[in-house]
C-alpha cells in the first residue's frame, strides 16, 4: 500500500505538470497497472488550482448540455468527459515475437518493445511459455492522448486529435465531435479511400478532383472522411483542403476533414500522449525518419486515432471507421423544417487490395462508390470493366487488367487470389446502381462533385425509398446540399411530373434557410403563392426568423409585453397580430394593421385575393381588409407581400429581390420595403448589417423610380394616380404617404410626381399662373372673376360661378400664403404690442395677440390628440416630439405663457415684457420652417441647418480655448474677485470680445488706466483693479506672461474662425 501511495503521488504529480517532457515522457518510461487503475480518482479528487488550469486550457464551448445515452452530466468539461468515456489499449504481458524491430531489438508479439511495455508487463514472466492472446493480454484503460494538435514549423496549423480504443461505441465518437468538438452535424458524408502510398495522377485529373471534391464539400456541408496519413490519397485530400484555404475567405474557408488512423502506424505519436490532455501538442511531421511507419497530415482539421495495443499494424481503424460512418450515416438531420437521413458516399482513388475489400463492404452495405477512372490500379480496374455485362467479367479478363495496372506486384497474385477478385468485381459491377465511374472530360472540367452527388441520387431511387417517397428523398437531399444545378439537371426531369402542392415542405425549407435559387426554382416549377401562404405557414415563417435578426429582437418583446399584461406564466405563441404590431410601428402610421387581432373565440380565416388595381379612380376606397362573416374574422392575405415582408425584416436581399419580382403593386412594395430597411437600420447596433440594410433600402428606392418611370412614359395621368391609390395589401395607404413617410426623396424629386405635387399644390388652378397673380386675388377677390387667374376645369371658366370662389380659396397655394400672411399679421401685432403699447392694463390690441395665442394653442393640443389611426396618446406624443418645430412651437408657447403670467402681475410688469420680448424671438424662428418649401430660400435654410451641426462641435472647441483663457487671465491679473456678473464679463464676455480685437486695455501695462477700474471692487460699474503697487499705483502682474497668453489665444482662435 505504501508502494502504491508513493506511485500516486509521483503520478498526481506528472498529471499537475498538464502535459510532461518528452524526457519523462509516459511512452517511453516504465508504467505500473496501479497507476492506471488510480487515474480516474485522481482527476476526480484534484485541488481546485488543478481544476482551474484544466478550465484555463478549455476551449469556448466545452461545457456541453446532456447528450445521448447518457454521457455527460451538467457542467462537464472536456479534459474529465474524454477519459471517463473514451479509452485506449495497452499490452499487459510481454511475450518475444519471433520477428525483430527495425533497429534489431526483441519486441513483443504485439510489436512494442519491453521498455514500451507497463512496468508489470515488461518484468519476467511468471509462467515461461505462456502464449499470447490479445483477448488477454490486452487492456482498455482512460486514453492517455487527446486535444489540439499543432504541426510545428508550419505556420498556425491546428487540429484536434483523440486516441480511441478500437472498440469504442460510434456514438461515443459521434457525440465527441458534435458536442465537445463543437462540429455541426453534417449534409453529407464523403469516405475518401484508396492509395496508402504516394502515386502519380495526371495533373488534369489532380486538379479536376481536388476543386471537386472541395467543391461539394463546401456547398453541402459535408464531412470528408479518409486515412488521415501524409501520404496517398490522404494527402491528395489534404492539398485539395489546403489549397481551397488559402484561396477563400476565413468563412467559405471552413471545411471539415477527419482523418482516421491506426494509433499504433503512427510515427511521433510519443509528442501527442498528455494524460491531462496537450492544448496544444506540438507534433513534428518528419517523412524522412518515419520508416515504415506514417506521419499525420497536417491539412486535417481532426484525427480519431484508433489503438487496438498494436505497433505497426495497417488497417487496425478500418472496422472502427466502418462502424463510425455507419452509424452517422443513420443519423437524421432536421434542417429548415426538412428532415433528412445523412447520406454517405466512397470515393476512390487508385489503391490495392485493401481498397477493393473496402469497395466490396461498402457495395455490400448499400453505399454509393464513386471510382475516379485515371488514378491507377484497383479503381482502373473497376472503371475499365464497370460497363461490361457480369458474364463478360471473367477470370481471364481481370487476370488481363491485373498485368496492365498491378505491373510490379502481378506476380504475387497467385490463381485462388484472382478468382477471388473477380468474384468480388462481379458482384462489385452486379450493384450498378450503387457505382458510379467518374471519367476526365465526362462531366466537364471541374465536375466530380457533380458525380459524387449523380451516385447519391442513383443510389436513392434503386433502395430505401420507392416512387414518389424517392424523389421527394432526392429533393431534400438537394435543398440541404444546397445544390440547384444537381436539382434541375437530375429532380426536375421528364422522368416524374411534379405536383406544386409537392413541393410545399421544401419551399418552407428552403425559404428559412435562405436559398433564393431554391425558392426561384420552384415558383419556375409552379409552386403558386396564393396556395402556398397560409396563416399556418406564416406563423412557422415568423417562428423559424433567425435569431440574430433584429425584427426577432422586436417580436420577442412585443411578446414580453403582452405576458407581462396578462399576468401570464408562459411566454404567448408567435400570432400575425404580434407581428403586425411591430410592423405598423415601422411603416408609420399613416398605415393600418395588416394583420387584424382575432377574439380569443374567433379563428381568423383568411381569404385570397384578386388582383385588385383601379387606376382610373383617383383615391377611391378599395375592397376592406377586414370583413365580418357568419360570426368570424377573416382578413384578406397578399402572398406577395407576407413574404416579402418576411424577407426583407431579415435582410435577406436575394430572396427579397426574387418575391417583389411577383408582387403586382410593385411601387409601393418597393417604397414599404424601403421604409421597413430604413426604420430598422435606426436600432440595428451592427455597423455592417446597418450600412447592408440601408443600400438595400436605397435599392428598394431606385426599384419604385424605375417602375414608375416605365408607367410614366406610357401613361402620364394613370402614373400620378398611382401615386394616390389606396392600396390595401399596405394598409390603405398610398405610394406617395410610404415614400413621405420613409423620406425617399429620391423619389419625390422624380419629374412625374413632382408634377403630380405641382397640380395638387395649385388645386383646381392652372399650374402656370404666376404667384403674383394670386396674391392680387387674395387682397382683392373680386378679381378673380376676370381673366387674371385661370382654371383647369372648364366648368369654372364662366364669370359669376360660386365654385370659383371655394376652388380659390380651397388651393393649397392660397392657403399656404394666406397662413403666411396670417403669420406675418400674427408678428407684427405681437412686436406692435411690445414696443408701442405695452401699457399697465391690457389693450384690445394685446387682448387680440392673446386670442391669437390661444387659436395657436387649440391648434397644437389638435395635432398633439388627433389619433385617426388608433396609437394611442403615448405614441402620439413620441411621434409628436420626434418633429423638431413641434418642439419649438411648445418652447415658444410656454415662454410667451410665462412671460404672460408676470405681465398680469403688477410688480413683475417689466420682467414679464422682457420674457416675452424673448418669445417674439422664438416666433420669429419659426419662419425659417416656412420658408423651407421656397425654391430660392428653402435649399439655403436646409444647408444653413446641417451647416451647424457640423459648427457645434468647432464651436466647442472655440469654447474651450475662451475659457481656458478667461480663466488663466483673470487669475493672473485681479485677486479675489467675488461679484459673479464681473467674473463671467472677464472670463467669457472679454475673452470672446477680444477674438474681434477689442483686446481690454488692463492686460498690458502700457495702456493700464487707474480711472477705469474699482481698487477694491467697490464700484459696481467698474471692474475690480489688477494686482498693481500701493506706491506707484502701477500694475505688479507679469506683462510678458499675459502677452504671450494673448498671442496664443488669438492665433489657435483664428485657426478655428478659418
Amino acid at each position: 500500500m505504501a508502494t502504491r501511495g508513493r506511485r500516486s503521488k509521483a503520478l498526481l504529480s506528472e498529471l499537475n505538470k498538464v502535459c510532461p517532457e518528452r524526457g519523462d515522457d509516459p511512452a517511453t518510461q516504465p508504467r505500473t497497472m496501479s497507476d492506471f487503475e488510480v487515474v480516474p480518482n485522481l482527476q476526480q479528487s484534484s485541488s481546485s488550482v488543478s481544476k482551474g488550469r484544466r478550465r484555463a486550457h478549455l476551449p469556448a464551448g466545452s461545457n456541453e448540455k446532456a447528450g445521448p445515452g447518457g454521457l455527460e452530466e451538467k457542467g462537464e468539461n472536456l479534459i474529465s468527459w474524454i477519459p471517463e468515456n473514451i479509452r485506449k489499449k495497452e499490452c499487459t504481458y510481454f511475450a518475444e515475437s519471433s520477428q525483430m524491430s527495425d533497429s534489431g531489438r526483441i519486441v513483443c508479439e504485439c510489436g512494442y518493445l519491453r521498455e514500451q511495455h507497463l512496468e508489470d508487463a515488461a518484468k519476467p514472466p511468471i509462467f515461461p511459455g505462456k502464449e499470447w492472446d490479445p483477448k488477454r493480454h490486452i487492456q482498455e484503460m482512460p486514453t492517455d492522448a487527446f486535444g489540439d494538435i499543432h504541426f510545428t514549423g508550419l505556420g498556425q496549423k491546428m487540429g484536434k486529435y483523440v486516441r480511441v480504443s478500437s472498440d469504442t461505441p460510434p456514438r461515443v465518437i459521434y457525440h465527441l465531435m458534435t458536442q465537445h468538438w463543437g462540429l455541426d452535424a453534417p449534409n453529407l458524408l464523403i469516405s475518401v479511400t484508396g492509395g496508402a502510398k504516394n502515386f502519380i495522377m495526371k495533373p488534369r485529373l489532380k486538379n479536376i478532383f481536388r476543386q471537386g471534391l472541395v467543391k461539394v464539400a463546401q456547398t453541402t456541408g459535408a464531412w470528408i472522411i479518409t486515412g488521415g496519413s501524409h501520404a496517398g490519397v490522404m494527402k491528395q485530400v489534404g492539398e485539395a483542403v489546403r489549397d481551397f484555404i488559402l484561396s477563400c475567405s476565413h468563412k467559405e474557408g471552413e471545411i471539415v476533414t477527419i482523418g482516421i488512423a491506426t494509433w499504433g502506424t503512427v510515427y511521433n505519436r510519443e509528442s501527442l500522449i498528455c494524460p491531462m490532455g496537450g492544448f496544444p501538442a506540438e507534433y513534428l511531421l518528419d517523412e524522412e525518419n518515419q520508416g515504415s511507419l506514417s506521419c499525420l497530415d497536417s491539412n486535417h482539421s481532426h484525427f480519431i486515432l484508433v489503438d487496438d495495443g498494436t505497433h505497426g499494424r495497417y488497417g487496425v481503424e478500418i472496422p472502427l471507421r466502418t462502424r463510425l460512418e455507419k452509424f452517422i450515416s443513420e443519423q437524421t438531420k432536421v434542417k429548415g423544417g426538412v428532415a433528412i437521413k445523412i447520406p454517405i458516399v466512397c470515393v476512390v482513388l487508385e489503391g490495392g487490395p485493401g481498397t477493393l475489400d473496402t469497395i466490396y463492404n461498402a457495395i455490400t452495405n448499400g453505399t454509393p462508390c464513386v471510382i475516379v477512372e485515371g488514378s491507377g490500379r484497383v479503381a482502373d480496374v473497376i472503371a475499365q470493366v464497370a460497363s461490361l455485362p457480369v458474364p463478360k467479367i471473367t477470370i481471364a479478363l481481370i487476370q488481363k487488367k491485373l498485368s496492365m495496372f498491378f505491373r510490379d506486384t502481378y506476380e504475387l497474385f497467385t490463381e485462388g487470389k484472382l478468382v477471388e477478385w473477380t468474384k468480388k468485381i462481379q458482384d462489385i459491377v452486379r450493384s450498378r446502381h450503387l457505382l458510379t465511374i467518374f471519367r476526365e472530360g465526362k462531366y466537364g472540367h471541374q465536375d466530380v462533385d457533380v458525380a459524387i452527388l449523380q451516385a447519391l441520387f442513383k443510389a436513392s431511387r434503386n433502395q430505401d425509398h420507392f416512387g414518389r417517397e424517392s424523389w421527394d428523398h432526392q429533393l431534400k437531399l438537394a435543398v440541404a446540399w444546397n445544390r440547384v444545378d444537381i436539382a434541375r439537371s437530375e429532380i426536375f426531369t421528364d422522368d416524374h411530373e411534379w405536383k406544386p402542392t409537392d413541393l410545399h415542405p421544401v419551399m418552407a425549407a428552403a425559404l428559412i434557410s435562405n436559398k433564393p435559387e431554391f425558392v426561384k426554382l420552384f415558383l419556375e416549377q409552379g409552386v403558386r403563392l396564393k396556395e402556398f401562404v397560409t396563416w399556418d405557414t406564416l406563423v412557422y415563417l415568423y417562428d423559424n426568423l433567425a435569431p440574430s435578426c433584429l425584427f426577432h429582437s422586436k417580436l420577442h418583446k412585443v411578446l414580453l409585453e403582452e405576458r407581462e399584461r396578462t399576468a401570464g406564466s408562459k411566454m404567448p405563441r408567435i400570432q400575425l397580430h404580434h407581428v403586425s404590431q411591430v410592423l405598423r410601428e415601422l411603416l408609420g402610421r399613416s398605415t393600418q394593421p395588416l394583420y387584424p387581432k382575432p377574439k380569443q373565440t374567433e379563428r381568423p380565416r383568411l381569404s385570397i385575393p384578386v388582383p385588385h388595381i383601379k387606376l382610373n379612380v383617383q383615391g377611391s376606397s378599395l375592397r376592406s381588409l377586414y370583413k365580418r362573416s357568419s360570426g368570424r374574422v377573416t382578413f384578406t392575405m397578399d402572398p406577395v407581400r407576407d413574404l416579402l415582408i418576411w424577407a426583407v425584416v431579415q435582410n435577406r436581399k436575394e430572396l427579397a429581390e426574387i418575391i417583389w419580382a411577383q408582387s403586382q403593386d410593385c411601387v409601393a412594395a418597393a417604397l414599404a420595403c424601403s421604409k421597413i430597411l430604413k426604420e430598422l437600420s435606426k436600432e440595428e447596433e451592427d455597423t455592417d448589417t446597418t450600412d447592408a440594410m440601408l443600400a438595400l433600402a436605397e435599392e428598394y428606392e431606385q426599384k419604385a423610380i424605375g417602375v414608375f418611370t416605365d408607367c410614366y412614359r406610357k401613361d402620364e395621368e394613370r402614373a400620378q394616380k398611382l401615386l394616390t391609390r389606396v392600396s390595401e395589401a399596405w394598409g390603405k395607404t398610398t405610394c406617395l404617404q410610404l415614400a413621405l413617410e420613409a423620406k425617399n426623396m429620391n423619389f419625390v424629386s422624380h419629374g412625374g410626381v413632382q408634377g403630380f405635387l405641382t397640380k395638387v399644390w395649385w388645386g383646381k388652378m392652372c399650374v402656370d399662373n404666376g404667384l403674383w397673380r394670386v396674391v392680387v386675388c387674395m387682397l382683392f377677390f373680386p378679381l378673380l372673376y376676370t381673366s387674371l387667374v385661370t382654371f383647369r376645369e372648364k366648368r369654372l371658366q364662366p364669370m359669376g360661378c360660386l365654385t370659383r370662389l371655394r376652388a380659390f380659396f380651397t388651393a393649397p397655394v392660397v392657403i399656404f400664403h394666406m397662413n403666411i400672411l396670417s403669420y406675418f399679421t400674427f408678428l407684427l401685432l405681437f412686436a406692435y404690442v411690445l414696443m408701442v403699447d405695452f401699457q399697465a392694463s391690457p389693450s384690445w390690441q394685446e387682448y387680440l395677440l392673446y386670442f391669437w395665442l390661444f387659436s395657436l394653442v387649440c391648434e397644437e393640443i389638435r395635432q398633439l390628440l388627433h389619433d385617426p389611426d388608433g396609437f394611442g396618446i403615448v405614441k402620439m406624443a413620441s411621434l409628436y416630439f420626434k418633429d423638431f418645430w413641434n418642439k419649438l412651437d411648445i418652447c415658444a408657447i410656454l415662454v410667451f405663457l410665462t412671460g404672460l403670467t408676470c405681465r398680469l402681475i403688477p410688480s413683475t410688469l417689466y420682467p414679464g415684457r422682457i420674457i416675452l420680448s424673448l418669445a417674439f424671438t422664438i416666433f420669429c424662428l419659426r419662419l425659417m420652417h416656412i420658408f423651407t418649401v421656397s425654391k430660392t430660400l428653402g435649399p439655403k435654410i436646409i444647408i444653413v441647418k446641417r451647416m451647424m451641426k457640423d459648427v457645434f462641435f468647432f464651436l466647442f472647441l472655440l469654447a474651450v480655448w475662451v475659457v481656458s483663457f478667461g480663466v488663466a487671465k483673470q487669475a493672473i491679473l485681479i485677486h479675489n474677485e467675488e461679484r459673479v456678473e464681473w467674473l463671467f464679463r472677464g472670463v467669457v464676455y472679454h475673452s470672446y470680445l477680444t477674438i474681434f480685437g477689442q483686446i481690454p486695455s488692463y492686460i498690458d501695462g502700457v495702456n493700464f488706466n487707474i480711472d477705469q477700474c474699482s481698487p477694491n471692487g467697490t464700484d459696481p460699474r467698474k471692474p475690480k483693479c489688477p494686482e498693481t503697487n500701493e506706491d506707484s499705483k502701477k500694475p505688479i502682474f507679469p506683462e510678458w506672461l499675459t502677452v504671450i497668453l494673448l498671442c496664443l489665444y488669438l492665433l489657435f482662435t483664428n485657426i478655428l474662425l478659418l
